[in-house]
Protein backbone atom coordinates (compact mmCIF):
# COMPACT_ATOMS: atom_id res chain seq x y z
CA UNK A 1 0.00 0.00 0.00
CA UNK A 2 1.29 3.46 -0.80
CA UNK A 3 0.23 6.95 0.55
CA UNK A 4 0.60 10.69 -0.42
CA UNK A 5 0.89 11.97 2.58
CA UNK A 6 0.71 11.06 6.34
CA UNK A 7 -2.58 12.63 6.23
CA UNK A 8 -3.66 10.31 3.70
CA UNK A 9 -2.12 7.57 5.53
CA UNK A 10 -4.19 8.25 8.84
CA UNK A 11 -7.01 9.28 6.33
CA UNK A 12 -7.59 5.72 4.66
CA UNK A 13 -4.57 3.64 6.57
CA UNK A 14 -6.04 4.01 9.45
CA UNK A 15 -6.72 -0.02 9.45
CA UNK A 16 -3.05 -0.61 9.40
CA UNK A 17 -2.39 0.76 12.83
CA UNK A 18 -5.38 -1.59 14.28
CA UNK A 19 -2.98 -4.27 15.68
CA UNK A 20 1.01 -3.60 17.30
CA UNK A 21 3.38 -3.79 17.31
CA UNK A 22 4.13 -1.75 14.21
CA UNK A 23 7.19 -0.22 13.41
CA UNK A 24 7.40 3.13 12.12
CA UNK A 25 10.62 3.76 9.90
CA UNK A 26 11.91 7.10 8.45
CA UNK A 27 14.44 7.25 5.72
CA UNK A 28 16.69 10.11 5.59
CA UNK A 29 18.62 8.88 2.67
CA UNK A 30 18.71 5.43 0.99
CA UNK A 31 22.15 4.44 3.04
CA UNK A 32 21.05 0.51 4.13
CA UNK A 33 17.22 1.30 4.23
CA UNK A 34 16.35 -2.33 2.99
CA UNK A 35 18.19 -4.33 5.69
CA UNK A 36 16.96 -1.87 8.26
CA UNK A 37 13.68 -2.63 7.08
CA UNK A 38 14.72 -6.54 6.68
CA UNK A 39 16.05 -7.00 10.01
CA UNK A 40 12.64 -5.37 11.89
CA UNK A 41 10.54 -7.41 9.28
CA UNK A 42 12.82 -10.52 11.01
CA UNK A 43 12.05 -9.07 14.50
CA UNK A 44 8.37 -9.89 14.40
CA UNK A 45 6.27 -6.42 13.87
CA UNK A 46 2.60 -6.46 12.69
CA UNK A 47 3.39 -4.15 9.74
CA UNK A 48 6.49 -1.91 8.57
CA UNK A 49 5.64 1.37 8.13
CA UNK A 50 7.86 3.81 5.86
CA UNK A 51 8.29 6.91 5.72
CA UNK A 52 10.43 8.11 2.91
CA UNK A 53 10.75 10.80 0.14
CA UNK A 54 8.68 9.33 -3.31
CA UNK A 55 12.04 8.88 -5.37
CA UNK A 56 13.75 6.33 -2.46
CA UNK A 57 13.13 2.76 -4.39
CA UNK A 58 12.91 -0.29 -2.45
CA UNK A 59 13.49 -4.57 -3.78
CA UNK A 60 10.24 -6.20 -4.87
CA UNK A 61 9.93 -7.81 -2.16
CA UNK A 62 10.19 -5.27 0.37
CA UNK A 63 8.18 -2.90 -1.24
CA UNK A 64 5.83 -5.73 -1.59
CA UNK A 65 5.07 -6.19 2.34
CA UNK A 66 6.12 -2.35 3.42
CA UNK A 67 3.12 0.63 3.68
CA UNK A 68 4.85 3.61 2.06
CA UNK A 69 3.92 7.43 3.24
CA UNK A 70 5.51 9.68 1.03
CA UNK A 71 7.35 12.13 3.48
CA UNK A 72 10.02 14.25 3.24
CA UNK A 73 13.00 14.21 5.50
CA UNK A 74 14.27 17.54 4.87
CA UNK A 75 13.41 19.45 7.84
CA UNK A 76 14.67 19.34 10.97
CA UNK A 77 12.43 17.08 13.37
CA UNK A 78 10.20 15.92 10.64
CA UNK A 79 9.63 12.87 12.56
CA UNK A 80 7.65 14.19 15.23
CA UNK A 81 4.51 16.04 13.62
CA UNK A 82 4.15 12.58 11.64
CA UNK A 83 4.23 10.09 14.78
CA UNK A 84 2.23 12.37 16.27
CA UNK A 85 0.12 12.11 14.17
CA UNK A 86 -0.21 7.95 13.87
CA UNK A 87 -0.92 8.18 18.10
CA UNK A 88 -4.10 10.20 17.04
CA UNK A 89 -5.06 8.23 14.61
CA UNK A 90 -4.25 4.70 16.01
CA UNK A 91 -6.25 2.86 18.79
CA UNK A 92 -5.35 3.63 22.64
CA UNK A 93 -3.25 0.97 23.63
CA UNK A 94 -1.65 -0.21 20.19
CA UNK A 95 2.78 -0.76 20.35
CA UNK A 96 4.95 1.11 17.88
CA UNK A 97 8.30 1.63 17.66
CA UNK A 98 10.24 4.28 15.54
CA UNK A 99 13.63 4.85 14.12
CA UNK A 100 15.73 5.91 11.27
CA UNK A 101 17.07 3.76 8.28
CA UNK A 102 20.74 2.52 8.78
CA UNK A 103 19.46 1.61 12.57
CA UNK A 104 18.99 -1.90 13.95
CA UNK A 105 16.84 -2.34 17.30
CA UNK A 106 17.95 -5.15 19.82
CA UNK A 107 16.15 -6.36 22.26
CA UNK A 108 17.22 -9.12 25.05
CA UNK A 109 17.09 -12.43 23.72
CA UNK A 110 15.99 -11.01 20.07
CA UNK A 111 17.73 -14.20 18.59
CA UNK A 112 14.89 -16.47 19.73
CA UNK A 113 11.72 -14.22 20.86
CA UNK A 114 9.72 -11.78 18.75
CA UNK A 115 8.84 -7.98 19.51
CA UNK A 116 5.37 -9.08 20.72
CA UNK A 117 6.29 -11.81 22.83
CA UNK A 118 8.78 -9.05 24.96
CA UNK A 119 6.39 -5.94 24.86
CA UNK A 120 3.10 -8.54 25.82
CA UNK A 121 5.71 -8.94 29.54
CA UNK A 122 6.74 -5.34 29.66
CA UNK A 123 3.04 -4.71 29.58
CA UNK A 124 2.01 -7.26 32.43
CA UNK A 125 4.76 -5.13 34.38
CA UNK A 126 2.60 -1.85 33.91
CA UNK A 127 5.22 -0.12 31.41
CA UNK A 128 3.59 1.49 28.61
CA UNK A 129 7.15 2.63 27.04
CA UNK A 130 10.64 1.19 26.94
CA UNK A 131 13.93 3.35 27.33
CA UNK A 132 16.56 2.46 24.45
CA UNK A 133 19.70 3.53 24.44
CA UNK A 134 20.88 4.66 20.45
CA UNK A 135 24.69 2.98 20.15
CA UNK A 136 26.59 4.29 17.99
CA UNK A 137 28.31 2.02 15.42
CA UNK A 138 30.81 2.70 12.46
CA UNK A 139 32.82 1.36 9.93
CA UNK A 140 36.29 0.11 11.36
CA UNK A 141 38.28 1.09 7.69
CA UNK A 142 37.00 4.74 6.23
CA UNK A 143 39.24 4.59 3.59
CA UNK A 144 36.84 1.57 1.96
CA UNK A 145 33.39 3.25 3.59
CA UNK A 146 34.07 7.06 3.31
CA UNK A 147 30.53 7.25 4.65
CA UNK A 148 31.48 5.34 7.72
CA UNK A 149 28.63 2.74 7.34
CA UNK A 150 29.81 -1.22 6.69
CA UNK A 151 27.62 -3.86 8.18
CA UNK A 152 30.49 -6.19 7.42
CA UNK A 153 33.31 -4.01 9.74
CA UNK A 154 31.14 -2.74 12.30
CA UNK A 155 32.69 -1.28 15.63
CA UNK A 156 31.11 0.47 18.45
CA UNK A 157 32.60 1.62 21.47
CA UNK A 158 32.76 -0.65 24.57
CA UNK A 159 33.26 2.03 27.32
CA UNK A 160 33.17 5.30 27.61
CA UNK A 161 28.72 5.77 28.89
CA UNK A 162 27.50 7.54 31.43
CA UNK A 163 24.58 9.02 32.97
CA UNK A 164 23.62 12.57 34.85
CA UNK A 165 19.98 13.51 36.18
CA UNK A 166 17.90 14.93 34.58
CA UNK A 167 16.83 17.94 35.79
CA UNK A 168 13.32 19.42 36.01
CA UNK A 169 13.03 23.47 35.07
CA UNK A 170 9.42 23.58 36.59
CA UNK A 171 10.59 22.40 40.16
CA UNK A 172 13.47 24.64 40.91
CA UNK A 173 16.01 22.07 38.93
CA UNK A 174 15.49 19.37 41.49
CA UNK A 175 16.12 15.79 39.19
CA UNK A 176 13.54 14.15 37.92
CA UNK A 177 12.34 10.74 39.46
CA UNK A 178 13.59 7.72 37.33
CA UNK A 179 14.61 10.01 34.61
CA UNK A 180 18.18 9.98 33.48
CA UNK A 181 20.30 11.73 30.68
CA UNK A 182 22.47 9.43 29.29
CA UNK A 183 25.73 9.75 26.70
CA UNK A 184 28.69 7.90 25.16
CA UNK A 185 29.39 6.61 21.71
CA UNK A 186 30.30 9.17 18.43
CA UNK A 187 28.34 11.59 20.52
CA UNK A 188 30.52 12.07 23.54
CA UNK A 189 33.99 11.48 21.70
CA UNK A 190 32.99 14.24 19.60
CA UNK A 191 30.94 16.42 21.44
CA UNK A 192 32.72 19.46 19.70
CA UNK A 193 30.87 18.63 16.76
CA UNK A 194 27.04 17.80 18.16
CA UNK A 195 24.74 20.51 19.14
CA UNK A 196 24.19 20.04 23.55
CA UNK A 197 20.61 18.92 23.02
CA UNK A 198 21.53 16.30 20.95
CA UNK A 199 24.87 14.83 22.79
CA UNK A 200 22.17 12.12 24.74
CA UNK A 201 21.77 8.67 23.33
CA UNK A 202 18.16 7.68 25.17
CA UNK A 203 15.57 7.34 23.08
CA UNK A 204 11.71 6.39 24.22
CA UNK A 205 11.64 4.55 21.02
CA UNK A 206 8.93 2.18 22.09
CA UNK A 207 5.70 3.45 23.42
CA UNK A 208 2.09 2.36 23.46
CA UNK A 209 -0.57 5.03 22.25
CA UNK A 210 -2.35 6.90 24.32
CA UNK A 211 -5.56 9.36 23.97
CA UNK A 212 -3.45 13.19 23.86
CA UNK A 213 0.14 11.62 24.00
CA UNK A 214 2.69 13.64 22.33
CA UNK A 215 6.26 13.04 21.03
CA UNK A 216 8.49 15.79 22.23
CA UNK A 217 11.70 16.96 20.93
CA UNK A 218 14.59 14.67 22.65
CA UNK A 219 12.86 11.63 22.05
CA UNK A 220 11.00 12.49 24.99
CA UNK A 221 7.03 11.60 25.37
CA UNK A 222 4.45 14.52 27.12
CA UNK A 223 3.68 11.92 29.49
CA UNK A 224 6.78 11.99 31.86
CA UNK A 225 6.30 8.52 33.70
CA UNK A 226 7.03 7.18 29.25
CA UNK A 227 10.52 8.95 29.84
CA UNK A 228 11.62 6.87 33.16
CA UNK A 229 13.98 4.25 32.61
CA UNK A 230 12.09 2.17 35.09
CA UNK A 231 8.72 1.07 37.29
CA UNK A 232 9.64 1.83 40.95
CA UNK A 233 9.50 -1.79 42.11
CA UNK A 234 12.51 -3.51 40.13
CA UNK A 235 14.37 -2.91 36.66
CA UNK A 236 12.74 -3.39 33.36
CA UNK A 237 13.52 -4.29 30.36
CA UNK A 238 15.32 -1.73 28.23
CA UNK A 239 16.35 -2.12 24.43
CA UNK A 240 19.11 -1.14 22.18
CA UNK A 241 19.51 0.74 18.65
CA UNK A 242 22.88 -0.16 16.60
CA UNK A 243 22.87 3.01 14.64
CA UNK A 244 25.13 4.27 12.17
CA UNK A 245 23.29 7.36 11.90
CA UNK A 246 26.03 9.75 13.90
CA UNK A 247 28.64 8.15 11.95
CA UNK A 248 27.38 9.14 9.07
CA UNK A 249 26.40 12.60 9.79
CA UNK A 250 30.14 13.34 11.09
CA UNK A 251 31.43 12.34 7.84
CA UNK A 252 29.12 14.35 5.72
CA UNK A 253 29.26 16.89 7.99
CA UNK A 254 32.02 19.54 5.91
CA UNK A 255 32.33 20.43 9.43
CA UNK A 256 33.89 17.14 11.08
CA UNK A 257 35.08 15.09 8.34
CA UNK A 258 38.24 16.62 7.56
CA UNK A 259 38.76 16.25 11.41
CA UNK A 260 38.00 12.32 11.15
CA UNK A 261 40.90 9.99 9.37
CA UNK A 262 39.10 7.15 11.94
CA UNK A 263 36.20 6.53 14.39
CA UNK A 264 38.09 3.59 16.00
CA UNK A 265 40.27 3.83 19.39
CA UNK A 266 41.51 1.69 21.97
CA UNK A 267 37.90 1.06 23.65
CA UNK A 268 36.64 0.16 20.23
CA UNK A 269 35.58 -3.51 19.82
CA UNK A 270 33.79 -5.17 16.85
CA UNK A 271 30.23 -5.65 16.50
CA UNK A 272 28.54 -8.71 16.62
CA UNK A 273 25.14 -8.33 15.94
CA UNK A 274 23.97 -10.36 18.53
CA UNK A 275 21.81 -9.22 21.32
CA UNK A 276 24.07 -10.98 23.71
CA UNK A 277 27.18 -8.75 23.34
CA UNK A 278 24.83 -5.65 23.95
CA UNK A 279 24.37 -7.25 27.46
CA UNK A 280 27.29 -7.68 28.30
CA UNK A 281 28.87 -4.36 28.06
CA UNK A 282 25.81 -3.22 30.01
CA UNK A 283 23.97 -1.36 26.93
CA UNK A 284 20.62 -2.90 27.29
CA UNK A 285 19.06 -4.42 30.79
CA UNK A 286 17.66 -7.76 30.85
CA UNK A 287 14.53 -6.82 33.90
CA UNK A 288 12.77 -9.55 34.65
CA UNK A 289 12.50 -11.07 31.57
CA UNK A 290 14.15 -14.36 30.60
Amino acid sequence: MRYTSIKDFCKRGAAHLAKGPIALIFAEDEVELDTCLRHHDSLGFKALVLFAPSAFRLPADLDARTIRVDHSSSEDGHHIPAINAVIAAAPAGTWMYYCFNAEYLFFPFCETRKIGEMLSFHAEERRNAMLTYVVDIYAGDLGSAPEAVSLEDAWLDRSGYYALARNDPDNHEYPKERQLNFFGGLRWRYEEHIPAPRRTIDRIAIFRTAKGLMLREGHVFSDEEYNTYACPWHNNLTASIASFRTAKALKRNPGSTFDIHTFKWHNSTQFEWHSRQLLDLGLMEPGQWF
